[in-house]
Parts: structure tokens; sequence; C-alpha cells
């Protein structure tokens, strides 16, 4: 185990603050919390596995205040969960095999195209609900996008929650509260599987993650606040940030 230094605390409590906040609305906030704990000074292992444990505290909060407000649909929670645990189990065991540049190299071919559909006004508002039904098309859909998303984040994770959401939206045809919603439930479901795995390998940083954690849950708090009320006037633009941040990081390899 590495020492921890004050300077460590200094660098991750902020950033973390910040990826709550901004995953809360729109996902992808490992972007920032991954890089954080890489900054503070932790090994890739130790950074992976130390920032799935702040993660899963963070959208653990905020899952249950989407709950709460009845953002989450219960008859389509059982399958996802499922299938997202399945998938998260894969990619987790996967990612502790694998050079994540296969990863990398895909993702440079699926964001121009999550992109555009972030730009479909159509596809990604609040009114692109209307048609909304749940019917067997889109528990399939949703089942789907949950086990291939959530094989995803156990393999890396950065964007999760961002691409649950415009799975659900253009695809499903959920409005975007609900989708917002379901996507924090198999959010929390991949991040505890994977966090699991990751567990049993031993490279957990405690002191570093529960602070880490403690932050990430009060920027969760006040982020999902804000999208609960502003809706995709909120979500749209961050989301549209966090693809181009990632599009980045993909770039400079980072």
């Amino acid at each position: 185990m590495i020492p921890l230094k004050p300077s460590m605390f200094f660098i991750v409590c902020p950033l973390l603050f910040l990826t709550g906040f901004v995953d809360a609305i729109g996902g992808g906030g490992g972007l920032i919390s991954l890089p954080a704990y890489l900054f503070a000074g932790l090994p890739v292992h130790m950074a992976i596995a130390t920032n799935k444990l702040s993660s899963a505290c963070g959208t653990c909060l905020v899952t249950a205040r989407y709950i709460r407000s009845g953002m989450v649909t219960a008859r389509l929670v059982p399958p996802t969960v499922l299938a997202a645990f399945c998938g998260s189990f894969l990619g987790a065991q996967l990612s502790l095999r694998m050079d994540e540049q296969i990863m990398k190299t895909l993702l440079i071919f699926v964001l121009p195209a999550a992109a555009f559909v972030v730009l479909n006004r159509h596809l990604f508002s609040d009114e692109a609900g209307s048609h909304f039904a749940l019917d067997r098309r889109t528990f399939c859909l949703c089942t789907l996008s949950a086990f291939v998303i959530g094989a995803y984040d156990g393999f890396y994770g950065p964007g999760t929650g961002t691409f649950l959401i415009i799975a659900f939206t253009a695809l499903a045809g959920m409005p975007m509260g609900m989708a917002n919603g379901q996507a924090k439930v198999i959010n929390l479901t991949t991040n505890l599987t994977s966090l699991a795995v990751f567990l049993a390998s031993g490279q957990v940083v405690w002191a570093l993650g529960l602070a880490g954690a403690a932050c990430n849950m009060a920027g969760s708090y006040l982020g999902s606040g804000l999208a609960i009320r502003k809706g995709a006037k909120i979500v749209r633009p961050v989301i549209l940030a966090v693809l181009l941040l990632l599009f980045i990081k993909i770039l400079t390899g980072f």
C-alpha cells in the first residue's frame, strides 16, 4: 500500500465533488474522477479500483433521490439490473486481462454517432417520450443496452451514464427524466458489481476512496436536484460537454 499524503486529498476531494455534480446531471463523471486519482499519484490499478468505491457511493445517493422523485419505472428494474450485473461482471473480469486500447479504438467510432444523437433535438428532449410504451420491444432494447453498456462500465467506465441515457431516449423513446432515473439504477448496479471484482484484487485505497466518496455524494445531491428541476435543458448541454471531453481523452491517450 502506498503512503498517503495531504496533497492527495487536496487533489481528489474537490475533483470528486465536481464528479458527483456532473454525473448526476448527465453521466460521465468518470472522466473527472479517474484522472483525479491518477493525478494524486495512485498506480493505474489502484486508481481504477478506488474510483469504483467513490463512484458507487455517489451513485447510490443520487439513485435513491431519483427513485423518491418517481423517475424510475419499477417494471424495468429486474431485467435491466440483471443484465447490467452480468455485463459488468464480465467486463470487470476482462479488464484485468485485456489491453484497454481496444475499447479506446472502438470509442473513436462510437462517439461521433453518440454526438449526432445528442444533437438531434427531436430524439433527445423532454418531448421525445410522448410515444413511449412499456412493450416487449422496450424491455428488449433496455435489457440489451444495460448488458452492453454494463460490460463497458465493468471494463473501463467513463461515459457509462451518458451512453445509457442516449440509448434509452434514442432507442427506447423514454422521456428524459425517466431515462436519467433508469440509467442511475443500472449505473449503481454496474458500479457495485465491478467494485466487488476489484475489491477481490486488494487494490482499493480505502482512506482516499472514502474521502472522495463523501465529496462525490455531496456533488451528486446538488446535481440530481438541478437535473430533476431543469430536465433536458440542463442534461443535454452537459452530455455534449462530456462527450467532447471523452473524445479528447481518448485521442490524447491519457
